[in-house]
């Protein structure tokens, strides 16, 4: 079997020096990298493609769990973090393996058999999809959105939503900077968006209470909703009684 090209990222400089210390003691691996943070880390996985990735998953400006949706086609990962209040979920996404800090060299070339295996019967992109699916069940609201725009990694605080729209198995998200694509669904966000601020207003729509500047009956039972900045929504028999119960119409 050939080596396997490892990739390290986590924010604390002396973990990536502990981690590549033991590494490179262990003739299966070619270290090809370490980065400092989630945003560096989704562009050396695209351009590196490294087999295994030792991941820290509480971050600043994107946790390891955030990064894991921005990249497509995933390598093998291995966690490794301070907290363990995220091992429950790391192991209920059947992660390869969740390294708890400090720990010892044997406790990571256990980790390492446990990727080569893997790697030897090219188990990866199933596994990784199923920590995303367990970590979307997480309760709990959104504060900010992660999405990739081209090269750029973008972080959206949700205060500055205006409405999101459904595209099937993915949404658009209309927002101060812009529009973007997140492959997630409408339910996601109806689940995972604080009820008092959001509210689905149509099959196609969740919108900000805050962006409301009107809303008009066209129609019996037809109602539009004019916003803030100047786009106009179809609001469905639901979805205005949704609308009435949020305002207290």
């Amino acid at each position: 079997m050939s080596k396997i090209r490892t990739l390290i990222i986590d924010d604390e400089s002396l973990a990536r020096d502990l981690l590549h210390h033991y590494l490179s003691k262990d003739e299966r691996v070619e270290l090809i990298g370490e980065c400092s943070n989630g945003f560096e880390g989704v562009l050396a996985i695209n351009e590196l493609k490294p087999d295994l990735v030792f991941l820290d998953i509480q971050m600043p400006k994107i946790t390891g769990f955030e990064m894991l949706e921005l990249i497509p086609d995933p390598p093998i990962i291995i966690f490794s973090t301070a907290f363990d209040q995220y091992a429950i979920r790391a192991f209920e996404a059947n992660a390869i393996d969740y390294l708890l800090k400090p720990y010892p060299s044997e406790r990571v070339i256990l980790a390492l058999d446990k990727a080569a295996d893997k790697l030897s019967i090219k188990i990866k992109n199933t596994e990784i999809q199923q920590l995303i699916e367990s970590n979307d069940k997480v309760k709990g609201f959104l504060n900010r959105v992660v999405v990739k725009s081209g090269r750029k990694i973008r972080v959206i605080p949700v205060e500055s939503i205006y409405y999101i729209e459904s595209q099937d198995d993915f949404v658009m998200i209309y927002c101060i900077e812009g529009h973007f694509m997140k492959p997630k669904t409408m339910r996601y966000f109806e689940e995972h968006l604080d009820g008092d601020q959001f509210v689905r207003i149509h099959r196609s729509y969740l919108l900000n209470l805050a962006s409301i500047a009107e809303i008009q009956q066209y129609e019996k039972e037809s109602w539009i909703v004019l916003t803030k900045q100047g786009v106009r929504l179809k609001v469905s028999k639901g979805g205005y009684v949704n609308l009435k119960e949020k305002l207290k119409m």
